[in-house]
C-alpha cells in the first residue's frame, strides 16, 4: 500500500509536554504551571517543570529525528516563552530557542510545522479572564504576529490552535484541564474567543503577505449511538454538535449550529459574546485543516443526574466503550474506521481542502526490558491500521497530504502526568535517556518506502 509522492510523514509534540525549563531565559508562568502545581489536579502531582528537558537537549533530539528519517515535525511555541505576560514586546531569548529549533530542522531536511497555541496560556492573561475574555483573542493575534514576523521565512506550515474543544470544554466546562473551571457558559465563551483568536491571527498573518500555508487543528470524534434506539441517536447528535459541529460549522459555514445553542440556552448558557463580524473573521478561508483523531464516541442517552461528573453529562449523554473493543492504555477504544469516516465527512459536508492528520497515536504500557529494548508491537499494529484507514479515506476522495504521529517522545500527558506513554521514543525521566522503540524503527521503514507492507499483526 503506497502513498502519493510528497506525502509528508512526521511526528508531533507540544511545548509544555516536553520542554521543561519553565523558569529559564525569561519564560513566564502558564496556566498549566499553575494548574499542575495545585494539589489534586494531576496524577501523583506530576508537573511539566522538567518534562523531557527538550529545551536543553534540542540538538540531541534533532539528531534523533534525522536518524529516524522524519520528514516533518509538528511542534508548538510556548506563548509565555515569547510573551511572559501575554502582551508587549517579544522575549528575544524565547524566540531564539524556536529559531534554533527551526534552523536545526531545516539543516536536517525536516519540514517544520508550527502550532501557535497548544494550551499553555500565559497566567497573566488568565488572571484577566483568559479565554472567556475577548481581550485574550486580541492578545493572541498580537502574539501570532510576533512569532510570524520572526519565523515566517523559514516555516511554511502554521497552525493557529490545537484542539479548541479540549481547551474550552476540558478546561472550562468539565474542569479536568487548566484552568480547571466547571461552567458550560464559560466553555461556550471560551470556544468563541478561541475561534475568534484564530480568525484574528489568520488576518494578522495574511497581512504580511508571505506565501505560507495557514490552518487550524481540531480534534474530531465521530459520534455513534450505543444502541439501536432513538434516544441514543439523539444523544449522539448532541455529542456531535458539541464536539464537532460547534467548531466545524463556524469555520466552514460562518455560523454556530442552532441545535447546540438551543440546548445550552435551555441550561442558561448562551453565546451573547458574539459580535457582528466575528463569524466572518472566523470563517476566513483556510489553506488546510489539521485533524487530531483517536477514537469514535459511542454514546447512550443518560440523564445528567445519573453521572453528573462524566463528560457530556450536560448533554444528557454518556460515552461508553464497547465491551468487545480493544483498548489502549488510556482506556480508549481502538477504532481506525472512525478516521476514515471523519476525513471523508469533512470533504463531503464541509470543504474539499488539504487535510493533515496532525495527531494520532496510542498509549501503551511501555517498559525497557533487561536488554534495554522497548518492544511496543501494540503501537505498531495500531499505527498500521490507522495508516490504512487514512489511505482508504484518500481512495474515497479525501485530500490528505500528511500524517504526524503522536508522539515523538514520551512526555507529560496533561492530567495523567507521566503515567501514560505515547512516544515512538522511550524517555527514562530519571536520566533523560532516549531509546527508540520498536515502533520508531518500524515507522522509519514506512517513511523510507512511503507505504506499508503486509498488515501488522
Amino acid at each position: 500500500m503506497n502513498f502519493p509522492e510528497n506525502f509528508l510523514w512526521g511526528t508531533a509534540t507540544a511545548s509544555y509536554q516536553i520542554e521543561g525549563a519553565v523558569d529559564e531565559d525569561g519564560r513566564g508562568a502558564s496556566i498549566w504551571d499553575t494548574f499542575s502545581h495545585a494539589p489534586g489536579n494531576v496524577y501523583r502531582g506530576d508537573t511539566g517543570d522538567v518534562a523531557c528537558d527538550h529545551y536543553h537537549r534540542l540538538e540531541e533530539d534533532l539528531d534523533l529525528m534525522a536518524e529516524l528519517g522524519l520528514q516533518a515535525y509538528r511542534f508548538s511555541v510556548a506563548w509565555p516563552r515569547v510573551q511572559p505576560d501575554g502582551s508587549g514586546p517579544a522575549n528575544q531569548k524565547g524566540l531564539d530557542f524556536y529559531r534554533r529549533l527551526v534552523d536545526g530542522l531545516r539543516e536536517r531536511s525536516i519540514e517544520p510545522m508550527l502550532t501557535l497555541y497548544h494550551w499553555d496560556l500565559p497566567q497573566a492573561l488568565e488572571d484577566r479572564g483568559g479565554w472567556t475574555s475577548r481581550e485574550t483573542s486580541e492578545r493572541f493575534a498580537e502574539y501570532a504576529g510576533l512569532v510570524y514576523g520572526a519565523l515566517s521565512g523559514t516555516v511554511s506550515y502554521w497552525i493557529t490552535l490545537n484542539e479548541p474543544w479540549v481547551a474550552a470544554w476540558l478546561g472550562h466546562g468539565y474542569g479536568v484541564h487548566a484552568p480547571g473551571k466547571q461552567d458550560a457558559g464559560a466553555a461556550l465563551s471560551a470556544s468563541h474567543h478561541l475561534l475568534l483568536g484564530h480568525g484574528l491571527a489568520m488576518e494578522r498573518m495574511r497581512s504580511v503577505g508571505d506565501d505560507n500555508r495557514l490552518g487550524v487543528t481540531l480534534n474530531l470524534h465521530p459520534a455513534v449511538p450505543g444502541r439501536d434506539r432513538d434516544a441514543d441517536r439523539e444523544a449522539a447528535r448532541r455529542v456531535d454538535g458539541q464536539a464537532n459541529r460547534l467548531y466545524l460549522d463556524p469555520l466552514f459555514r460562518g455560523a454556530y449550529p442552532e441545535d447546540v445553542l438551543s440546548h445550552y440556552r435551555g441550561l442558561g448558557a448562551d453565546l451573547s459574546v458574539v459580535r457582528d463580524g466575528d463569524l466572518r473573521k472566523i470563517s476566513a478561508p483556510l489553506d488546510f485543516l489539521g485533524v487530531n483523531y483517536y477514537f469514535r464516541h459511542t454514546v447512550r442517552d443518560a440523564p445528567e443526574e445519573d453521572a453528573p461528573d462524566a463528560p457530556f453529562a450536560d448533554l444528557d449523554a454518556r460515552p461508553i466503550v464497547p465491551h468487545a473493543a480493544e483498548k489502549t492504555a488510556m482506556g480508549w477504544p481502538v477504532d481506525p474506521e472512525g478516521l476514515t469516516e471523519i476525513l471523508v465527512r469533512i470533504k463531503e459536508e464541509y470543504a474539499d481542502l488539504p487535510l493533515y492528520v496532525t495527531e494520532n497515536g496510542r498509549a501503551v504500557h511501555d517498559y525497557a526490558d533487561p536488554n534495554g529494548e522497548v518492544k511496543d508491537d501494540e503501537r505498531v499494529s495500531y499505527l498500521d491500521a490507522h495508516f490504512r484507514a487514512a489511505r482508504e479515506a484518500m481512495d474515497r476522495g479525501a485530500d490528505l497530504r500528511g500524517y504526524m504521529v503522536w508522539s515523538f517522545l514520551d512526555n507529560f500527558e496533561w492530567a495523567e502526568g507521566y503515567s501514560k506513554r505515547f512516544g515512538l521514543v522511550f524517555v527514562d525521566y530519571a536520566t533523560q535517556k532516549r531509546t527508540p522503540k520498536t515502533s520508531a524503527r518500524w515507522y522509519s521503514e514506512v517513511i523510507r518506502r512511503n507505504g506499508l507492507g503486509e498488515p501488522a499483526r
